[in-house]
């Protein structure tokens, strides 16, 4: 192994390391404080290695992993959110009872495997990546083991996603036994020469396993039945990384294998993705309607976000790569912000999160600024100009005209118009007065803690992205995939 490439797999080396270092760190002692700190310095020197990664690449270290312009992108991405969840995590877990610090050591070994998907260029390192991803993800769902509703989550996110595994691991399969490859390029050369303008049926049906399996984890509908009840189940902090850095992860590996393994030329599949696309939509949409309970009404917003996702990816060519980082980055920060909110208001409670939107009804007369935060952050999932989430859109909605998928961005124009009514319900109840003071009320120092600095740079980088995105927007088009 070259110099080079060793400087490229620095951010996997540092979190590794990182979490080799908090596991140490928690044997020797317990300490909340000095573990989380650990966690947080851990993630930086991989955010900083992402960088001396960037200017070494691109690399191809081993057939399983490339580091490229494009991993860094994304591989900081999922670092940040990282960082943000461990920070949240540590004003949240103040008030548990519990050990506190196996969550930092959980999360660590979930952003390894995020990072390792993101570098994916096989179906081994795929499948590994993901796995190491997902496995710790169920330890730090049912992490508040006294809630029934977090085991219960805990449970089910176990239990489905190893039947999306087993799904994913049978297509790769499939896919193997007739191409001899595993490399996304080599399946996409040998596909192309076996098919030769006519579907193989059992390459069909492999491909059908993986996008099942892809589509749970990215909870598409049909497969979006776990999202709700796991977010909801979730410990806040927790709900946040499953709603941004998991996906994003697997989004970047699914674009990568897209682009090299050239599924833009199947007519069949892009047509798959766009039902997928337009159900996800309009599901996600209408049922978040019907939700008086705030992380259940994130899930079906989710849902419904991956669903405008799609018809940016759906549009095949570099465009593609630069509309679906930009709302990447929109829908993260955006969301991040929300689920921050919740964990503040929620972090100093025991029992379950502050997670109704009763639990949120006049907000704004006790704490103004969590409701500024809450305010942009829904304004922004709302698509509202001026702020992140219109740049999504607009980039995603863009993509679509680009390919003339009119019936795509129907779907998108109704489930706008339907999201900006739940959006603006859930807004309007911070500001509505109460007789009474409600049990859920953020701590008055919240402001100086880490959790009130995180949220307020989240805003501002939402007001930032919306209204002059050009140094972002230049960055994503610079780590397209060529």
């Amino acid at each position: 192994m070259t110099r080079d490439q060793l400087l490229a797999l620095l951010p996997i080396l540092f979190s590794s390391a990182t979490v080799v270092w908090v596991m140490t760190a928690i044997a020797i002692r317990r300490h909340h404080w000095w573990n989380a700190t650990f966690s947080v310095v851990g993630l930086n020197l991989a955010l900083i290695g992402c960088v001396v990664a960037y200017f070494v690449s691109p690399q191809i270290v081993t057939p399983l992993l490339v580091v490229d312009s494009y991993s860094c992108l994304y591989m900081a991405m999922v670092l940040a959110t990282g960082l943000a969840t461990a920070t949240l995590s540590h004003a949240y877990m103040e008030g548990f009872d519990g050990n506190k610090e196996e969550v930092y050591l959980l999360l660590n070994l979930s952003v390894l495997g995020g990072l390792v998907l993101v570098c994916a260029r096989h179906f081994a390192s795929f499948f590994i990546g993901l796995e190491l991803l997902s496995v710790p993800l169920y330890g730090l769902i049912g992490y508040l083991v006294k809630e029934r509703r977090s085991l219960e989550a805990s449970m089910k996110y176990l239990v489905l996603s190893a039947a999306a595994s087993a799904f994913l691991l049978f297509g790769m399969a499939l896919i193997y036994s007739q191409t001899g490859a595993l490399g996304f390029a080599d399946i996409g050369a040998r596909t192309a020469a076996i098919t030769a303008g006519a579907p193989h049926t059992v390459l069909v049906i492999g491909g059908a396993m993986i996008l099942i399996g892809i589509g749970f984890k990215l909870s598409l509908a049909p497969f979006h039945l776990w999202t709700p009840d796991v977010y909801e189940g979730a410990p806040a902090p927790v709900g946040a990384y499953l709603a941004t850095a998991s996906k994003v992860a697997v989004f970047a590996v699914l674009l990568r294998f897209f682009v090299e393994a050239k599924a833009y030329q199947y007519g069949l599949l892009l047509d798959v993705l766009s039902a997928l696309a337009i159900l996800s939509i309009v599901a996600g949409n209408l049922l978040a309607l019907l939700q008086e309970n705030l992380k259940r009404l994130l899930a079906y917003s989710s849902i419904a976000h991956f669903g405008y996702l799609l018809v940016a990816f759906i549009a095949a060519g570099q465009f593609a790569t630069e509309a679906v980082g930009i709302y990447l980055l929109t829908y993260v920060v955006t969301t991040l912000a929300a689920f921050g909110v919740v964990t503040l208001v929620s972090s100093p409670y025991k029992g379950h999160d502050a997670d109704r939107l009763w639990d949120y009804r006049g907000l704004f007369w006790r704490r103004p600024y969590l409701t500024a935060i809450m305010t942009m952050a829904m304004l922004s999932l709302a698509g509202i100009p001026m702020t992140a989430g219109f740049i999504g859109k607009f980039y995603a909605i863009t993509a679509g005209v680009e390919k003339r998928q009119w019936l795509l961005l129907a779907a998108v124009v109704f489930g706008s118009a339907v999201g900006l009514y739940y959006y603006l319900r859930a807004m309007v109840q911070l500001y509505l007065r109460t007789p009474w003071v409600r049990k859920y009320s953020a701590p008055l120092d919240w402001a100086s803690g880490t959790g009130g600095a995180m949220v307020v740079a989240l805003m501002l980088l939402m007001i930032v992205l919306g209204v002059y995105p050009q140094p972002f927007i230049t960055a994503i088009q610079a780590a397209g995939l060529h």
